[in-house]
């Protein structure tokens, strides 16, 4: 049963959910490079969808898995889930990687060139917003993690 000073972390779980089963990872597996060129994913694996290559489907796919794994930590922090193993460590980890990634913007774009401003700059915008609600949420149910 969720305690009531775990909002934050039930709806940090509900956003990791969304964005493993979001319906644009899912649109870029289903519908190869052109959805990876539209979505910003960069030249380079719309050339590999392109060509027939199996790896830009399972790293999106690994996406959504870690994704998924997340939510499942932010549920377990809040109750809804059994106790899962190191979770305040856990917990912790996911949500520097939300709030590093959401502020790694300008490096990232140096060091994975051939994506779209666009990709950056909306999904910098939603790690920081998720990496927000960890906080939140971690703050919010510290004393019982």
């Amino acid at each position: 049963m969720p305690e009531a000073s775990t909002h934050f972390l039930m709806l940090g779980a509900a956003l990791s959910a969304a964005a493993a089963a979001a319906a644009l990872h899912i649109a870029c597996i289903a519908g190869g490079p052109a959805w990876y060129r539209a979505l910003g994913a960069g030249e380079k694996m719309a050339q590999l969808a392109e060509s027939g290559s199996s790896y830009p489907a399972i790293v999106t796919s690994g996406i959504c898995v870690v994704l998924t794994v997340w939510a499942a930590y932010a549920l377990s922090g809040a109750g809804v889930l059994p106790r899962l193993p190191s979770l305040r460590m856990i917990l912790c980890a996911i949500t520097a990687v939300y709030v590093l990634r959401g502020l790694a913007f300008v490096p990232m774009m140096i060091m994975m060139p051939g994506r779209s401003m666009v990709f950056w700059g909306w999904s910098s915008a939603i790690c920081m917003g998720i990496g927000i609600v960890h906080v939140l949420g971690l703050r919010q149910a510290w004393a019982s993690l």
